[in-house]
C-alpha cells in the first residue's frame, strides 16, 4: 500500500470519520474522471486546490465542488494576501500528496482549509485518498468539523462569475 494512501486511511481513523476508501478501475485525477468512476454528479467531487500566499509563502487548501473553480480574488480576500498557484513540488512537500491525489486530510503539515458551500448540498461527497486511483465518500459537514475547515464564498462556475452555490440549486446523489 502506498504511504500516501496509508496516511489518508490513518487520518480517517484518527478523526473518527467512517469512510471506505475505494480503488477505482480508472484514474480519478480530474473531477470529471472521479465523478465518472464514483457514479456521482461532478459537484459531488471535492477538488483539492492548493494555493500559496504570495507574501507569506503559507499554503492554503480550497475544497471546491467539482464543477466549480476557485476565484483567486475571493480566495485572496479570505486569507488577506495575494495568492499564487502552488507548484507540484510545493504541493508534495507540504501535503505529502502528488497533484491529482491530494486528500483533504492527512497532510504532512497543518494547512488552513476552506470549503465551497456547494459541497454542503450533498449528503456525501467524494474526495481524493492520496493516489490518482483512490477516493472516499464522506459527509461534507462531518469532514469539515473533523479537519477544522471553514465554509466560504470563494468558488464560481467556469461559465459565470457569480457565486457557484447561488447558481445551482441543491441536487441529491445520483
Amino acid at each position: 500500500m502506498s504511504k500516501s494512501l496509508e496516511r489518508v486511511r490513518a487520518a480517517l481513523a484518527t478523526l473518527g470519520l467512517a469512510a471506505e476508501i475505494r480503488q477505482m478501475p480508472g484514474e480519478t485525477r480530474t473531477a470529471a474522471d472521479a465523478a465518472r468512476e464514483a457514479g456521482c454528479t461532478i459537484d459531488q467531487i471535492a477538488k483539492s486546490i492548493i494555493f500559496r500566499g504570495a507574501t507569506s509563502g503559507a499554503v492554503y487548501l480550497f475544497l471546491t465542488a467539482g464543477g466549480n473553480r476557485v476565484d483567486p480574488g475571493r480566495a485572496a480576500a479570505l486569507v488577506a494576501e495575494p495568492l499564487a498557484r502552488a507548484d507540484a513540488d510545493l504541493v508534495r512537500a507540504r501535503t505529502g500528496f502528488a497533484v491529482g491525489g491530494v486528500a483533504p486530510l492527512g497532510h504532512r503539515q497543518p494547512i488552513p482549509v476552506f470549503v465551497d458551500p456547494r459541497l454542503l448540498d450533498f449528503p456525501l461527497v467524494w474526495a481524493a485518498a492520496g493516489t490518482p486511483r483512490h477516493i472516499f465518500a464522506v459527509a461534507p459537514a462531518a469532514l469539515m468539523r473533523a479537519i477544522g475547515a471553514v465554509a466560504a464564498d470563494f468558488a464560481v462556475r467556469p461559465e459565470g462569475d457569480g457565486p457557484a452555490a447561488a447558481e445551482h440549486p441543491p441536487a441529491g446523489p445520483m
